[in-house]
């Protein structure tokens, strides 16, 4: 028995059956994460994700930002609020959102912020269009809604690499006092299994991968890597995707350039909101700005993890036409 499960007050008592009943693998910054449709999440977030699949409506103008978790997914959510926004708030602005509040407020989080608040049902009728969400949930489990709708979902990963290192580092800077550390070989052991949150990392990856073939009108599907090369093309690419291109006119004017430096790295990190403010009540924006390089992982695997984790990328993503850099 979990007793963790049977002390959250958040939980329904039918969903608290429903969880303890699933199998179940040593959380990274929880107790446990529980095998949920396919794949590896927190309590809390089963019950969000339930409740979104069964009364979520889709909209054909909402805009889905999914992601791996530590991949991209905050630069990504300032990016897609600022190209579809720019009409409304001038990039050059000073009063421009992006500089008061954290991008995980502007485009709130389906499973944390959402549906996140025990398992009520959120009025979701008054929100401006188009309207924003961002998610980690893989695409399969995603409500029939969005797949049977022309919204748009803009999806990023990166290489698993250096996905483990920021996920390992993440972990054990935001996990409660009483867990303990998480060291890197467990830590690496459950990744290689799979077992990570929303994981296993393959499957995401290829649910989001193979629908962006299917329907490239409504799945971007980009890599970490090949934005940080070429953000000024993956910038047009984006608008043109949520058929709101540059004009030559804002090109000619630096528009592209100035959203690049607004929702870059460095200038995100530097905002007063990202030193001292708070993600719900988990842990503290500055956590979210770690390096935001590619390459890092070479830092900390040693020889037999690469080889390792090369397997794996080769038996699960081999063959789908799914690869990446890895420095």
């Amino acid at each position: 028995m979990d007793e963790s499960i049977e002390e959250q007050d958040n939980l329904s008592q039918e969903m608290k059956e429903m969880i303890l009943s699933l199998p179940r693998e040593r959380g990274w910054r929880t107790p446990y994460l529980y095998l949920f449709q396919g794949f590896w999440c927190q309590p809390a977030e089963i019950q969000a994700i339930s409740t979104f699949q069964n009364h979520f409506q889709a909209k054909k103008s909402d805009v889905f930002v999914a992601t791996v978790p530590k991949s991209g997914t905050t630069w990504l959510k300032a990016l897609t609020f600022a190209i579809i926004n720019r009409q409304n708030h001038f990039i050059s602005s000073k009063n421009h959102p992006l500089l008061s509040f954290n991008p995980h407020d502007l485009v709130p989080f389906i499973e944390y912020t959402v549906y996140g608040k025990h398992d009520k049902i959120p009025d979701l009728s008054n929100i401006q269009e188009p309207r924003l969400f961002g998610t980690h949930i893989p695409f399969d489990s995603l409500p029939n809604s969005i797949k049977d709708s022309n919204c748009k979902i803009v999806y990023i990963c990166r290489n698993p690499f250096d996905t483990f290192i920021s996920s390992w580092c993440f972990a054990n800077k935001i996990k409660p006092p009483h867990l303990p550390t998480l060291n890197l070989e467990d830590a690496f052991e459950m990744y290689c299994n799979g077992s990570v949150g929303f994981g296993p990392f393959w499957n995401h990856m290829l649910g989001y991968w193979n629908e962006s073939k299917e329907r490239p009108k409504n799945v971007l599907f980009l890599k970490y890597e090949d934005m940080k090369e070429d953000v000024h093309f993956h910038l047009k690419k984006m608008a043109e995707f949520f058929n709101c291109p540059f004009t030559l006119e804002e090109e000619n004017e630096g528009v592209v350039e100035n959203i690049i430096k607004l929702c870059s790295f460095e200038k995100m990190k530097e905002l007063e909101i990202n030193k001292i403010g708070t993600f719900g009540r988990n842990f503290e924006n500055k956590h979210l700005f770690r390096k935001g390089e590619i390459g890092d992982w070479t830092n900390h695997l040693s020889p037999s993890m690469v080889d390792k984790l090369s397997k794996v990328i080769e038996e699960k993503l081999g063959g789908s036409g799914l690869k990446f850099r890895m420095k």
